[in-house]
């Protein structure tokens, strides 16, 4: 591997814009590189489990064509973690999801994190997510505040004050002393939100999943790290109907 590592930021939404190359850009540093990629069909943004699915086939295609350009890890830059099981079979680079990436640093910063996602109907995607990542006992909860994905940045400091105002209460009312953002729209927000929480007498993480899966990612590809292929083989070669894209040939199983 070169000295430059590239961690590709693979958005699985379709609207233009949403995902801004400067504040990704603003995340590399010497050594690595934040480039970026979004699937040209499917949902506008992610607020369901019928988005999520509807995201996947695109994702699975963006994925491949980043293991092709030379991408050395790629995070889904979405909080559902959208095809990230599927990702990780049909790629040989790390595939990172950032809820379970979050949850887990979230998990060592603290004894118990609270998600403080958008809108209520997402409280069990994440209390699923955390089942499946191991760590229902260490998430206290699941709060929003109540603001679509794609009116997040409309109004941010109300956006913000919105953040804090859930976070004291998962610390005071659900027992969290770590707190995760549960969308990944909210990325840059961190330093305002923990200020709050500072000027209130409360001094616990917040985590921002992508700079944290950003960094995360960048270790893996440095020290050679990549998923199990025990736990995530490759996918067996069969036909394969209706999609515009095919399995490699060189990784798809016999």
């Amino acid at each position: 591997m070169s000295d430059l590592i590239d961690v590709r930021v693979l958005s699985p939404i379709t609207t233009k814009g949403f995902r801004k190359p400067a504040d990704l850009a603003a995340l590399g540093y010497a050594g690595l590189t934040v480039s970026h990629s979004q699937i040209d069909s499917g949902p506008g943004s992610i607020e369901s489990e019928f988005e999520i699915a509807m995201s996947v086939p695109g994702t699975i295609e963006k994925a491949i064509e980043a293991e092709k350009e030379g991408a050395h890890a790629i995070i889904i830059d979405c909080m559902g973690d959208p095809g990230l099981r599927a990702v990780r079979e049909v790629v040989s680079i790390p595939v990172l999801g950032p809820a379970e990436t979050a949850m887990h640093v979230a998990a060592m910063l603290g004894h118990r994190f609270s998600v403080i996602t958008v809108l209520r109907r997402l409280r069990a995607q994440f209390e699923n997510e955390a089942a499946v990542y191991g760590l229902s006992t260490k998430m206290a909860s699941v709060r929003h505040v109540d603001i679509p994905v794609l009116e997040l940045e409309d109004d941010l400091p109300h956006t913000q004050a919105r953040l804090v105002e859930q976070a004291v209460i998962a610390v005071e009312q659900d027992g969290a002393e770590a707190v995760i953002f549960g969308c990944t729209g909210l990325l840059g927000c961190a330093a305002a939100v923990r200020q709050g929480l500072l000027a209130k007498g409360i001094d616990i993480p917040v985590v921002d999943p992508i700079p944290t899966a950003v960094s995360v990612a960048a270790a893996l590809a440095r020290v050679g790290l990549s998923q199990s292929k025990l736990t995530y083989p490759m996918p067996p070669k069969k036909e394969l109907v209706g999609y515009g894209f095919t399995l490699p040939t060189a990784i798809a199983a016999e």
